[in-house]
């Protein structure tokens, strides 16, 4: 790597990355080439960094949003306070 190679490596972010292909792959037309790219985008992220959730823990995610929405909490220090009680009472 020259010297050159070395300022612009440093001065490109991987924010400037993103929008350069942004605007590159917003020039395409080629539909053929759209889905080649868009395979391949896909193909790098493993399935293992997707979770798959059972029935029974969607439900427990959809009861906990609906304490959200109907204010049924308590706070980390309440929390905390209730679990030193029940430890304590063991």
């Amino acid at each position: 790597m020259t010297f050159v190679d070395a300022k612009l490596d440093k001065m490109i972010t991987v924010e400037n990355i993103k929008k350069g292909l942004i605007d590159k792959i917003q020039s395409i037309d080629n539909k053929d080439f759209l889905i080649a790219l868009d395979k391949l985008i896909l193909s790098t992220y493993p399935e293992s960094d997707v979770t798959k959730l059972t029935a029974e823990q969607k439900i427990m995610l959809e009861m906990s949003e609906q304490d959200i929405k109907n204010k049924k909490m308590i706070s980390q220090e309440a929390m905390n306070k209730r679990n030193l009680e029940w430890l304590n009472a063991m």
